[in-house]
């Protein structure tokens, strides 16, 4: 007996169609997988899909995939996932199930009993949802746990929810909860909604798993990871993690203090590099000592990269800014003070004419105040006229 544990496919989670359509064809492929080992049942532990009530377009390509499976006697369990559960009670996870395609096996009475789903393998199977900020904890309060860690035989429980022993440092922030707050007894725990790769066994609670994305979600997990997966297991617990990778891809880190520099190193990294077909990632960072943000061509850059043939291309300027102002002391009048300040300040970044002159100009007539008896109507177009004259727009 095998079964496959697949969690947070995030079907439509991204903005591009390109990524959308290969997030589809992962699944798909990971479908068919599932059908060559002769799976016995997949679990899928949360976010199926990126919202509760997705493209019609998305549902009718992932309806044909599970129908697929179906046809060849392969049960789907599912738990709804802090993206798919909608707190209106209405999911696109209800209309799968009630086309026979899926089972969702979040079915918890109001005495915080839970429903047991038994395969035809004969393993037993039960879960819990996840919500939006970890809110998911009220349910597991409320769930009879003597119940379900008395029952007898092969039993997985599916959870979607981060644990707080296990958690990396960059998900220190995540709303997360202990994992005693499973209950005990189950021979798998199948965990989804953190998006790394992750495994453990602790005394009585069997083998927890933690099987990553099915396809990275953002520009960050494309990145990292490359590519998504899911996991084959067998009757005796023994994990085979089945990678899938559709599209190479392809990660440029350029860091730089000028815009110059930082267009140069572009430049020869683009020059003679393979793009075809690939996903390229165009990180861009550092502080800006000369030039602007806006003289970084990343819309040539990426023109480029699209006529080699790039699959997609993604960029990230996130941590690309000008360096700040330091702090500059200088003695002297109000006037001496902004005179001095400008002649050490301007020169970080590159303007096409006698900037300082400029400045000082442009405080000269922004320091005008308002003449006795002046309404402001003349006022404000006083100052307009003096504006445009500096900046030679009075032409």
């Amino acid at each position: 007996m095998k079964f496959a544990h697949m969690a947070d496919c995030h079907i439509g989670g991204w903005r591009d169609e390109k990524l959308n359509k290969l997030s589809i064809e992962v699944f798909r492929r990971a479908a068919n997988k599932c059908i060559e080992e002769h799976i016995a049942f997949i679990l899928i532990s949360g976010d199926l899909f990126d919202t509760a009530l997705p493209n019609i377009d998305l549902i009718k390509d992932v309806a044909k995939i599970l129908d697929k499976v179906r046809d060849h006697n392969i049960e789907i369990y599912v738990i709804p996932g802090s993206h798919d559960f909608s707190p209106s009670g209405k999911t696109m996870l209800d209309v799968l199930e009630n086309a026979g395609l899926i089972i969702n096996v979040n079915k918890m009475d109001e005495n915080g009993n839970l429903k047991i789903f038994e395969d035809k393998t004969g393993v037993k199977i039960t879960g819990l949802l996840g919500r939006r900020g970890g809110l998911e904890k009220e349910d597991y309060s409320k769930l009879n746990r003597e119940n379900l860690e008395n029952l007898n035989g092969f039993k997985i429980f599916m959870f979607h929810t981060a644990l707080e022993e296990f958690k990396p440092k960059e998900l220190e922030k995540v709303e997360a909860q202990s994992y005693m707050s499973l209950p005990k007894n189950f021979n798998y725990y199948a965990g989804g909604h953190v998006h790394y790769i992750f495994d453990t066994v602790k005394e009585g609670y069997g083998k927890i798993v933690f099987p990553g994305p099915l396809f990275p979600n953002n520009f960050k997990e494309l990145e990292e990871l490359k590519n998504g997966g899911f996991y084959i297991v067998n009757e005796s617990l023994e994990l085979r993690y089945v990678p899938i990778q559709l599209k190479e891809v392809l990660s440029l880190r350029i860091e730089g203090k000028s815009s110059n520099e930082i267009n140069d190193k572009i430049r020869n990294e683009i020059e003679n590099k393979d793009f075809n077909d690939k996903i390229v990632l165009l990180r861009v960072r550092g502080e800006l000592e000369q030039g602007k943000v806006s003289e970084v061509k990343l819309k040539e850059f990426i023109r480029k990269l699209n006529e080699k043939n790039a699959y997609i291309v993604l960029k990230n300027t996130e941590k690309l800014r000008v360096k700040e102002l330091g702090e500059i002391e200088i003695e002297g009048n109000v006037e001496d003070v902004e005179k001095e300040i400008i002649r050490k300040s301007l020169g970080r970044v590159k303007i096409e004419f006698d900037e300082e002159k400029i400045v000082n100009e442009l405080i000269d007539v922004f320091n005008k105040s308002k003449e006795e008896g002046e309404r402001n109507a003349d006022f404000e177009e006083r100052i307009w006229k003096d504006f445009k004259k500096v900046i030679k727009l009075d032409n």
